[in-house]
This record gives structure tokens, C-alpha cells and sequence, in this order.
């Protein structure tokens, strides 16, 4: 009896020994940490969401974690848990967990594809474009890889792949610097691979834009033609939406005011104001554009595209026409 007690003993102190000192759950984000700092200096905390969605995240990175813990070096599990600390704003933890996936998996195009995504969020495009040029020649000509949802669509069903979420990220790093023509080929790249009409229209809205920007004519046009008001989308309404006022079939006023809530305008002029606010800078009407670019940078949206644009093109238009401010 004494035997089996002591084998029994040290069966369980083996047990205990063997764990990590990691604990089960990742540490709670630091609230003064700095996430980003914007283009015009802003410094970015971490968003909080409501409760019940940060519950639900923070739900979704303990599960990753836990998954990570088992095997740190799996690429699945790696890319997860960079994710899962992304959608929580915590992009300089996401961040590192990707650079040190890179040491175990220095050809997978998944982790230079969402570390420049990232590196997108936190206002750094040269190394974005760096990370993503990357993906791109990794990815090489790899059959079109669907990529799952972090956070599922009212569908459930997941709409992009690896190749346009490359080349998608990519066109915008290159845009926020300005660097037109360059942006211009990696959307025009990116359309091979919108396979759907929600990813048409995420792709067509910051084409259009581009060649907009580019002073282009004829291509804007005929890529607007590609657009029809019925387009059936499960995501992507707002590109859709902001593609038809291009067209002339939405005005300023229907893309900005189509919330009953406070909460949702903010939103709206988040999501929707940058295509407005270019709307009105080709339509040679700066002040207003620079307005609303303004009013872009007093939500509390910062991660969003729209406003990190804006930010960029705040900067931009200040230090080429001050007298704009």
C-alpha cells in the first residue's frame, strides 16, 4: 500500500513538474500602452469594446492561447494567436507573436501577409509593403487559399483568401504613402482575385480612388460600369455604396445620414466619410473634403482604413496647401 502510494506521488509531482511557467491565459493588456502612432503624431491606446464583445474576444484569445501553449511552433496556432490579439487592438503583442513564428516558418506567406497587415494598423507602410511584397512572391502561384474569419460575417460563410487579402493590404500600404501608380498594381492585381461581389467592391472603391488620385479618366469609368445597384452583398454594403454615389446614383448626404443612432453616424462618417470626403475633393471642393477628413479623426474608430487614410491625407494636404486649414 505504502508502494503504490509513493509511485502514485511521484506519478503526480511528475505531472506538476512538467508544466509551464506560462500561465493559461494571456495577460491582460496594459491600458496605457501605446498601440500606434498616428501619421500627425496621435498616440493610440488599445480600443475597449461594449462588454459583450469584449467578452467574446477576450473568450477567443484564451482559446488561442491555450492552443499556442500546446504547441508554439505550429502555424495555425501561431497565426490565431497573432490574430486573436489583433482583433483586440493589441497590435505590438500581434505583432512580435508573428515575428517569432517567422523564426520557425520563414516561407509561410500567411505570417509576412498579417504581420503587414498590422504593421498597416500601427502607421508603418514601408514595412508593410516590405512584409506584404513578401507574401507575395511566397505565395507564388499557389491555388486560391480561402482564408477563415476571425470574426464571421451575418453568413458565417468566409469571402477572401490569402492572395487578395496580399494583395488588398498592399494597395493600401502604397496608398497612404501616396505612391499612386504603385497602389494602382496591386488593386489591379487584387481584382483577379475578388472572386465575389463584396470583394468587387472592397477592391473597385480604393481603385477608383486611385486612379482618381492618379488624375486618370477613362479607367475610373469604365471601372464603374462593372458596378450595379444590384449587387447582392453579405459585408461589404458601404464600398458598394460609396461605388454607386461615384456613379452619381447616391449623394453625400444618403451615404452619411443612413443611421437613425448617434452611435451609428459616428460609425457611418468612419466608414463611410473618407469616400465622401474624396468625393468631394474631385469634385473641386478641398474645404469640404478637408472637413471631412476632420470630423473622420474625431471618432474613436482609428484602426478603421477610412481613418487612417484620412489621417494620411490630412498630413498630406497640410504640408502641400496649408492655407486649406
Amino acid at each position: 500500500m505504502l508502494r503504490t502510494y509513493l509511485i502514485l506521488m511521484i506519478l503526480v509531482s511528475g505531472i506538476w513538474g512538467c508544466q509551464p511557467d506560462t500561465p493559461l491565459t494571456p495577460p491582460p493588456e496594459k491600458k496605457e500602452r501605446i498601440e500606434a502612432i498616428g501619421f500627425d503624431g496621435t498616440r493610440y491606446q488599445a480600443v475597449q469594446d461594449a462588454p459583450v464583445v469584449q467578452l467574446r474576444k477576450d473568450s477567443m484569445l484564451h482559446l488561442a492561447y491555450r492552443n499556442f501553449l500546446k504547441d508554439s511552433t505550429n502555424l495555425h496556432n501561431i497565426i490565431w494567436y497573432g490574430r486573436r490579439l489583433a482583433y483586440l487592438t493589441r497590435y505590438q503583442e500581434a505583432i512580435a507573436v508573428f515575428s517569432n513564428g517567422m523564426k520557425h516558418h520563414p516561407k509561410s506567406p500567411e505570417l509576412y501577409r498579417h504581420r503587414g497587415h498590422r504593421y498597416i494598423s500601427i502607421r508603418k507602410p514601408i514595412e508593410a509593403v516590405d512584409d506584404l511584397m513578401k507574401a507575395a512572391r511566397l505565395v507564388g502561384n499557389r491555388p486560391i487559399q480561402i482564408e477563415p474569419d476571425g470574426i464571421p460575417n451575418r453568413m458565417n460563410k468566409p469571402l477572401s483568401s490569402l492572395q487578395f487579402n496580399i494583395w488588398y493590404h498592399l494597395g493600401l500600404a502604397h496608398y497612404l504613402q501616396q505612391n499612386y501608380k504603385e497602389a494602382q498594381i496591386a488593386y489591379e492585381s487584387c481584382l483577379k482575385y475578388s472572386t465575389n461581389p463584396d470583394l468587387k467592391c472592397a477592391t473597385a472603391d480604393w481603385l477608383y480612388m486611385t486612379y482618381r488620385r492618379r488624375g486618370l479618366t477613362q479607367k475610373p469609368k469604365d471601372l464603374l460600369k462593372t458596378i450595379t445597384e444590384d449587387m447582392i452583398l453579405i459585408e461589404n454594403e458601404a464600398y458598394h455604396q460609396r461605388l454607386l454615389m461615384y456613379k452619381g446614383l447616391r449623394s453625400p448626404e444618403d451615404i452619411l445620414t443612413s443611421s437613425n443612432t448617434a452611435a451609428g453616424r459616428q460609425l457611418d462618417m468612419a466608414t463611410q466619410g473618407y469616400g465622401v470626403g474624396n468625393w468631394y475633393l474631385y469634385n473641386g471642393e478641398a474645404q469640404k473634403a478637408v472637413d471631412i477628413f476632420q470630423r473622420i479623426l474625431k471618432t474613436s474608430y482609428w484602426p478603421a482604413f477610412g481613418y487612417l487614410a484620412a489621417e494620411s491625407d490630412l498630413e498630406y494636404l497640410n504640408a502641400r496647401y496649408p492655407g486649406l486649414f
